[in-house]
């Protein structure tokens, strides 16, 4: 893919972050707002697969972080290879043939959907928590926040500094949360059970998969670079790495920090109309910053929502449009899903994704809690596409340690897919992803097999950045 800067004129918004580290600043925490979002019910996602052992919270959570490190060490060397963007989708496409890169794309397309349909639905539980007299509307809360987030995406995309500041808002204020839940007087609510119905290290294997919710958007920066089509390979590799990491420290340490206070604070799985992220906020700190803490959890659920709104129409126009910035063809798709609105916005891809993600909330009742058993699966089949042809890669250039660590992630990634597989519910997004990765594999048959589909996640970001000011 071309990684020529676009010559669109440019806001005074933008010239201001052609600035590196305030772009920097407004990239990483934009890519990171989906994972750190994920805290809001991943945490408690573990507890309720424990049955409410609060003993056995924070190493299952510490696995999840552990693994979720593991693929981020593996990532990092994709960045490297692939600075022009692409993630999994141009390593599996390179490594066994541009077909297989459907498999990734397809788990991608259901990924965006679920990340739709569990953030408003954890938006409108942060808001019902606050508001209880709300519980009674939820699925009808949960729909028109899916309504209002795709009308504003309708209107345009949101500039990446916005969703960065909401984020830097969440990390602070959670942060504030934690601590003074460190000093807070334990105050046990909800259930809470000392015993979760397994051995202890059978319980943490059957949990953590659960949870690792927190994982999908990891990878988010492995494609994202693309966006940055103003900077060198160099610069682009450096900021998709400063990313990686720095989500893993930020989500590895408000994760076992909420884990923590949860545990020495004794709060348990909370009742309906509540989340044990709200009840814990409600024990460890203020009024005051509790509220604070709703509207910002809140918020940035939503800009989660929204980000997926506006990368998954985004990909849908690539699949359909007829050239690409390099003069390749690709074009399977409908030209339908490949037409913008005055404010460059894919209108009939919105519409796709609303009405999928809307009906998937309805489905679920608007209960994230319900949607998070089905929210890991189709991340990691994409991890595992990647972390398959690095090792690929490094066994046919010969490099033994890389490809060792390869290797170790692969399985790692396996293993956890399977965990996850072995509550049978979750296959049902298994399904879905490699169903839209035969179909998608049809049309490009059918169109000729044109060149450049492992690309093609990249030329989504690149479309992405030249629609957004900022």
């Amino acid at each position: 893919m071309s990684s020529t800067p676009s010559a669109r004129p440019r806001t005074p918004a933008t010239r201001l972050l052609t600035a590196k580290p305030l772009l920097l600043f407004a990239f990483a925490f934009a890519v990171m707002a989906d994972p750190v979002s994920s805290v809001a019910y991943a945490v408690e996602a573990a507890l309720r697969a424990l049955s409410g052992d609060l003993a056995l919270l924070v190493p299952t959570m510490g696995l999840v972080v552990a693994v979720i490190a593991l693929v981020i060490v593996n990532y990092h060397q994709l960045v490297a290879r692939y600075p022009n963007g692409g993630g999994a989708s141009a390593a599996i496409g390179e490594a066994f043939g541009e077909a297989w890169a459907f498999i990734p794309i397809g788990a991608l397309i259901v990924d965006f959907v679920l990340t739709i349909a569990i953030s408003v639905s954890a938006g409108a539980s942060a808001v019902i928590a606050y508001l209880p007299a709300l519980a009674a509307w939820r699925i009808l809360l949960a729909v028109g926040l899916v309504v209002f987030v795709a009308v504003l995406t309708w209107f345009g995309h949101l500039g990446r500094l916005l969703f960065a500041l909401l984020t830097v808002a969440f990390i602070v204020i959670a942060v504030w949360v934690i601590v003074d839940g460190m000093f807070a007087t334990p105050h046990p609510t909800g259930t809470i059970t000392h015993h979760a119905g397994q051995p202890p290290l059978l319980a943490i294997l059957l949990a953590f998969p659960v949870a690792m919710a927190l994982a999908t958007g990891a990878e988010a920066p492995s494609s994202a670079i693309a966006q940055l089509g103003q900077l060198d390979d160099r610069d682009r590799r450096r900021f998709g790495r400063t990313t990686l990491w720095l989500t893993l420290g930020i989500v590895g340490t408000i994760t076992l920090g909420i884990a923590l206070v949860a545990t020495r604070l004794q709060i348990g799985i909370p009742a309906p109309e509540d989340t044990q992220i709200a009840n814990l906020a409600r024990v460890a700190t203020s009024p005051a910053v509790y509220a604070a803490f709703q509207l910002v959890t809140a918020l940035l659920l939503l800009s989660a929502a929204s980000s997926s709104f506006q990368a998954g129409p985004g990909l849908l126009k690539a699949l359909a449009r007829a050239t690409h910035h390099d003069g390749g063809v690709t074009g399977i798709l409908p030209v339908h899903l490949g037409r913008v609105n005055t404010h460059h916005t894919p209108y009939w891809g919105v519409v796709v994704f609303l009405l999928l993600s809307a009906a998937i909330t309805v489905i679920a009742g608007g209960n994230d809690q319900e949607l998070v058993l089905f929210y890991a699966v189709s991340v990691f089949l994409s991890f595992l596409a990647g972390l398959t042809a690095m090792a690929v890669f490094a066994a046919r250039e010969r490099r033994p340690w890389t490809l060792a660590l390869n290797a170790v992630g692969a399985v790692a990634v396996a293993f956890t897919l399977v965990m996850d597989l072995a509550r049978v519910d979750p296959i049902a997004s298994l399904v879905a992803a490699l169903a839209i990765a035969g179909i998608l594999y049809l049309t490009w048959v059918r169109a000729g097999r044109p060149a450049g589909i492992r690309n093609i996640t990249a030329e989504a970001e690149q479309a992405f950045d030249d629609a957004r000011d900022v």
